[in-house]
């Protein structure tokens, strides 16, 4: 099958799985790397070390928005001018993307290394949790960044080019490979007490393994596809940099908003001490399941709702995004019923201490009645991503984690205290589900403040 024909003919239904499907693959073996991480941390029975990497992982976190800037923004765009006819654009700006994801990594992974301290204090760490999150950060951010970024931006151009399955590949390539390292590392070469540096040294290097092959990938793509490994900083046009930015630094803006609300989530749990922290970090990770899968299903949509909107054939555009948010919207349901089933068997497979479990259950079957409002909020940001309207994606960010889940979850936690806390992500994410569903109404439909992107070039 040619690329251009999953992009214009395939039925919408068989080209969404198609692309998602793989996606959806590497998003769930990325799951079992931070299942399987968290679950290697917590054979230690230390919640000290389980906190810490809880608090480390959010300045990780940081490498996704980084990413998410040349990834979404580079591929989102390098796609719309593939329907467009305009590859030569397309070309420049996929370079351009791969050499700006290496220099702005960079740049993060040196400011960490300065101010790794005072970024692990204004988390939350402690004098319990503070060498952990140091060992974790070094490996992971200061010296695993540049390769982290690269792997990841790479891998989203890759997708958006129409080769899902290579890119789903390399990423499950870097997931199952950490996931064998860490126990070497963490077991094996170090000694006992030095279990999160070795989790986070066998991160950095399957990250350097999953970057080396998306290099071999690229140059074995260059001559079928627009994807080239930059030789120097290409210049791209003013109007193609700022569609670029203006979807891509949205993008980002996404994940340091998540990253913030993990930050004052982690601050306002570790009031009721570091077992409260440490059954927290289980309950986050185990939420990654549904929203992993429909983060697949929604990267999958991004490049075909992209290459149709710059092809203005936008009955095939809504048809894809329709089938791609019944899809994430009913798997999450369905992990809500297993979650509020079967809580104990669930948590209780990361840890046995007993005063985890108990708090890790309450917190699990309280949050998961967030997840589809979740995933209805993560779709319509997708898709104004991939029409180019990166303003309206950016206010639906601002609005979910600003607006919303911030102030509800001081407010809350204040009135009713940990329980409070638990029970405010579930009303928040109602109130921006709404809100995202009006926004995505009203841009299909052109309504006045819909601001008429069919008519946009």
């Amino acid at each position: 099958m040619e690329k251009n024909e999953l992009f214009t003919s395939v039925k919408p239904g068989k080209a969404l799985a198609i692309m998602a499907i793989p996606t959806i693959i590497s998003q769930v073996v990325i799951l079992v790397y931070n299942l399987a991480d968290i679950w290697f941390i917590g054979r230690t029975n230390d919640p000290y070390m389980i906190a810490a990497s809880t608090l480390a992982a959010t300045i990780f976190l940081a490498i996704v928005a980084l990413a998410n800037v040349f990834g979404v923004g580079g591929g989102s765009l390098m796609v719309r001018l593939l329907g467009e006819k305009r590859t030569e654009e397309a070309r420049r700006v996929a370079s351009y993307s791969v050499a700006m994801a290496c220099i702005s990594a960079l740049v993060f992974s040196l400011l960490t290394l300065v101010f790794m301290e005072p970024m692990l204090r204004l988390l939350g760490a402690s004098e319990n949790t503070l060498l952990y999150g140091k060992q974790y950060a070094l490996t992971t951010t200061v010296l695993g960044g540049v390769p982290t970024v690269l792997s990841m931006s790479m891998s989203q151009l890759l997708r958006n080019a129409g080769y899902a399955k290579e890119s789903g590949f390399g990423v499950s390539f870097g997931s199952l490979l950490n996931v064998a390292l860490d126990p070497i590392f963490m077991f094996c070469l170090l000694p006992q007490g030095y279990e999160v540096l070795g989790s986070g040294i066998a991160t950095m290097v399957s990250n350097v393994c999953s970057l080396l092959y998306f290099i071999v990938k690229f140059r074995k793509l260059r001559d079928k596809t627009v994807l080239v490994i930059p030789v120097k900083l290409e210049k791209i046009g003013r109007e193609n940099l700022r569609s670029l930015y203006s979807v891509g630094l949205p993008a980002a803006c996404s994940v340091v908003l998540y990253d913030l609300v993990t930050i004052v989530t982690n601050r306002l749990t570790a009031q009721y001490g570091d077992i409260s922290l440490a059954a927290m970090g289980i309950v986050l990770k185990l939420e990654r399941i549904p929203v992993n899968v429909g983060l697949g299903v929604c990267l999958g949509m991004v490049p075909l709702v992209a290459y149709n909107y710059g092809a203005k054939n936008t009955e095939r555009m809504k048809r894809i995004s329709g089938i791609a948010c019944a899809a994430i919207v009913t798997f999450s349901v369905v992990c809500v019923l297993l979650f509020r089933l079967f809580p104990k068997a669930i948590v209780s497979g990361f840890i046995s201490n007993e005063e985890t479990i108990a708090q890790g259950i309450s917190f699990l079957q309280g949050r998961c009645l967030a997840l589809p409002f979740v995933m209805v909020g993560y779709h319509v940001m997708n898709f104004m991503n991939a029409v180019n309207q990166g303003k309206i994606s950016f206010v639906l960010a601002i609005l979910r984690h600003i607006v919303l889940l911030i102030p509800i979850m001081v407010f809350m936690n204040e009135i009713l205290g940990l329980t409070g806390l638990i029970w405010s992500q579930p009303i928040a994410d109602l109130l921006n589900a709404g809100i995202a569903v009006m926004f995505y109404c009203a841009v299909i439909k052109e309504k006045r403040w819909g601001i008429a992107f069919w008519k946009k070039r």
